[in-house]
């Protein structure tokens, strides 16, 4: 399993780039990587695919907005059919060269589903189980559609070949155009003895339980890929794939930012001056942090090793505590007394605390 790649890296574009820009870089990639062009190459068959999707969302505006702003969780994303790729090609290299395709094995479609985690299973990983529907391979044909005992013949319209030369007079002469055969809708086959079992589609509507493992280290928005688990091909083509879109419910106390954890940590006046040793909440339980005396509002404790681990290398960021010194509303008249006693009301400013900069330029003496 592997968490979908950017869009915008799988094209090699930035997130700035325009539609032509977008345009020429898929149609690049499809020249380079088409099952066409490369017969037998799973890895090249698997790039098309991917730029083929990363195209598809980002070509479309309205899709490409809700990708920028929701990943690929986002309610545009779902619904990505692998057999589009061809429809794709054709837009770019003509109807030839994506109905050769259309008589042989066709691949699944891809599915994609949505799962809710924690905000801990994200950050620890967890193994689900969930319920697929899916169309899969009938059992009783084998996916040809034809009745057990009888099997598809030729299409005698086209062949075999799926599709038929059409010859047009224009003003330039005679165009041939290539469509998919009327008779047996492209396939190249006819079923004279539908299957019972399928109606002749080859395929029939089942439901499949996985047990889904969720790496630690997904973020919101990420993708975990299930290859063949998607539904079935037709025509002996293989099974799609299965996209599992993670989102993540917000943790009532922390929050995440890349690999950090971050902590917002409410302290009074005299833990803030004095020090203390307080306890604060990580993902892996309560641990025990020391606030050093004379701590300023926004300063920030670094407790190691206590965030997010990465998702292939596993090695954990930090938790980073923020201090917030919080002021009294309601005082007593002791602690009123006390708070004089301390400095008061003087009518005068108190010197801010130096920064980095304000010290490097002591130490040059500017």
């Amino acid at each position: 399993m592997a968490v979908t790649r950017d869009y915008y890296e799988v094209l090699g574009v930035g997130r700035d780039a325009s539609q032509d820009d977008i345009k020429k870089a898929f149609r690049k990639l499809a020249m380079q990587h088409h099952p066409d062009r490369n017969p037998g190459d799973s890895a090249a068959e698997a790039r098309f695919k991917e730029a083929s999707e990363a195209y598809e969302v980002l070509s479309d505006p309205d899709r490409r907005r809700q990708y920028d702003t929701f990943g690929h969780a986002g309610p545009g994303m779902g619904g990505f059919q692998a057999a589009g790729f061809g429809d794709i090609f054709d837009m770019f290299f003509g109807a030839q060269a994506g109905s050769r395709r259309r008589a042989g094995p066709r691949r699944g479609s891809d599915l994609r589903v949505g799962m809710q985690l924690a905000f801990e299973e994200a950050v620890f990983g967890v193994e689900r189980e969930i319920e697929v529907p899916r169309r899969d391979t009938c059992s009783a044909c084998g996916g040809n559609g034809a009745e057990p005992g009888t099997s598809p013949v030729t299409c005698p319209e086209c062949g075999g070949q799926g599709q038929v030369r059409r010859v047009a007079q224009s003003i330039f002469g005679q165009v041939v155009n290539v469509v998919p055969c009327g008779r047996c809708g492209g396939e190249g086959e006819i079923v004279q003895s539908p299957c019972h079992a399928c109606n002749g589609a080859g395929r029939v509507q089942a439901s499949r339980r996985l047990k889904v493992k969720i790496p630690a280290g997904v973020d919101d928005g990420d993708q975990v890929r299930l290859p063949g688990e998607g539904e079935a091909g037709m025509k002996g083509g293989g099974y799609g794939d299965l996209y599992v879109a993670v989102s993540v419910r917000p943790h009532p106390v922390l929050r995440r930012m890349g690999r950090d954890i971050y902590y917002d940590l409410g302290v009074n006046f005299a833990q803030a001056a004095l020090g203390d040793s307080i306890e604060v909440p990580t993902v892996d339980g309560a641990v025990k942090l020391d606030l050093p005396p004379g701590t300023q509002y926004g300063t920030r404790l670094r407790v190691q090793g206590r965030g997010v681990p990465h998702v292939r290398s596993g090695r954990r960021g930090d938790q980073i505590v923020v201090v917030h010194v919080v002021t009294p509303t309601n005082l007593t008249a002791e602690q009123k007394k006390a708070m004089e006693a301390l400095g008061g009301r003087t009518g005068l400013p108190t010197a801010a605390p130096k920064g980095f900069l304000d010290r490097l330029r002591e130490s040059l003496g500017l």
